[in-house]
């Protein structure tokens, strides 16, 4: 008898829709702001991505523009909270966008300093390790749905870069990325697709 193959993890890793606070460039943390009217629309361009897709498990932020991100892209019924999905909280920065951020701590970076009354790197790193870690044992594809800041430190961690090397990607709202595992080396960790705008682009992949 042969084994059967092992299936590999791979995560589909959503960006939430447009929000007012996102739409200014304000830091959204902690802070519950629902999707815009826009936001609902390229929420809803991602259900034809994921419709075909078999997910062993859906995760999300507790946030609710993660929730309603989720489900109006079709996979409401399934999704479990996950409170390691939110946001960086922004402590004494929730709110402002970075340009104030910067008149008071000039060359601020997010990666590298963390937030005063919020999360640090180490911390943040440490929490994409921990729901990294607690995927590990899971084969097959994982839906997450979160944020953007959170969403870059998760795929740096994800192929073993720190928390710094995360300022080099950008995400877009509504945006889909799939983190997986070289096709030759399973062993090695890759991104295999990144801030891909289902809303901007047509057909859906196959």
């Amino acid at each position: 008898m042969t084994a059967a193959p092992v299936t590999l993890l791979q995560l589909y890793l959503m960006r939430h829709g447009e929000t007012e606070w996102s739409l200014s460039g304000q830091h959204t943390g902690r802070s519950d702001i629902p999707l815009t009217a826009r936001g609902e629309d390229e929420a809803r361009a991602l259900a034809p991505w994921l419709r075909d897709i078999r997910f062993a498990r859906v995760l999300c932020s507790p946030r609710q523009r993660a929730r309603r991100t989720s489900e109006l892209a079709g996979l409401g019924a399934a999704v479990e909270t996950a409170p390691d999905l939110a946001e960086w909280d922004y402590g004494d920065y929730e709110g402002l966008r970075s340009a104030d951020i910067d008149k008071g701590r000039p060359g601020w970076i997010i990666f590298r300093d963390g937030c005063p009354g919020g999360e640090s790197a180490a911390q943040i790193s440490d929490r994409a390790d921990r729901l990294i870690a607690g995927l590990q044992n899971i084969g097959g594809n994982v839906a997450l749905f979160s944020h953007g800041h959170f969403s870059c430190v998760l795929a740096a961690r994800w192929i073993g870069l720190p928390v710094i090397e995360a300022q080099h990607l950008s995400l877009g709202t509504a945006s889909l990325s799939i983190l997986g595992h070289a096709s030759n080396h399973p062993e090695v960790r890759v991104i295999a697709l990144w801030n891909a705008a289902p809303a901007a682009l047509a057909p859906a992949p196959r």
